[in-house]
C-alpha cells in the first residue's frame, strides 16, 4: 500500500506499483470500440501506460495530450491512457481533442488492473478510480520505470518516462 493526497488529503493505494526490474502484469482493458486488449497485443514494443483517474479533469486530460504529443515521435513505442471512463467518454475526449497517437483504455470492466498494478485507491474522495501513475514496460515485458504521482493533481514526469524507452 502506498499513499498519496488529493487536493492535500491523504488516499492509499491497494498495493504498490510494479517493481523496476520485475516482469509487468498481463492486463485486459477495454478499447473504445469495446474490444479487450492486453500485453501481449504489444508484444516486442515500449509499452507506456498513462494511468490516472478520469479524462475529465484538467490534469489527466493534459497527461493524454502531453503523451500524444511527445510520445508519437517515439520508434517502437505505444502509449496506453489508462482510465476507468467507459470507452465512450475516452473516445469522445480523444476525437474532440485530436488525440492520434496515444490509445485510451479503460479497466471499467476488470478491476484485477487496478490491484495488479497497485493503483486502485481504497479511500478518499476517489476511492475506486486509479491513483496517476506511470510505467514503462520495455519490449521483453520487464518494467523499467514506474512513478507514482504523490498528489494526484500533479502531473507526472514525463522526461523521465520518455527516457526509459530511449
Amino acid at each position: 500500500m502506498a499513499q498519496v493526497t488529493l487536493g492535500g488529503n491523504p488516499s492509499n493505494t491497494i498495493s504498490d506499483l510494479p517493481s523496476v526490474g520485475h516482469k509487468a502484469p498481463d492486463f485486459n482493458l477495454v478499447k473504445t470500440d469495446m474490444k479487450e486488449v492486453s500485453m501481449s497485443d504489444y508484444k516486442g514494443k515500449n509499452i507506456i501506460l498513462n494511468i490516472f483517474p478520469s479524462v475529465d479533469t484538467e490534469v489527466c486530460a493534459m497527461s493524454v495530450r502531453e503523451f500524444n504529443e511527445k510520445a508519437g515521435a517515439l520508434d517502437n513505442t505505444v502509449v496506453l491512457c489508462i482510465s476507468k471512463d467507459l470507452p465512450f467518454a475516452q473516445a469522445r475526449f480523444c476525437g474532440a481533442e485530436g488525440i492520434e497517437n496515444a490509445i485510451p483504455v479503460s479497466n471499467f470492466r476488470n478491476d484485477s488492473f487496478g490491484k495488479d498494478y497497485g493503483v486502485e485507491l481504497v479511500d478518499g474522495g476517489f476511492k475506486g478510480l486509479n491513483a496517476r501513475a506511470v510505467v514503462v514496460v520495455n519490449p521483453e515485458g520487464e518494467v523499467v520505470y514506474n512513478e507514482l504521482v504523490p498528489e494526484i493533481g500533479n502531473e507526472p514526469n514525463y522526461e523521465k518516462a520518455l527516457e526509459a524507452v530511449k
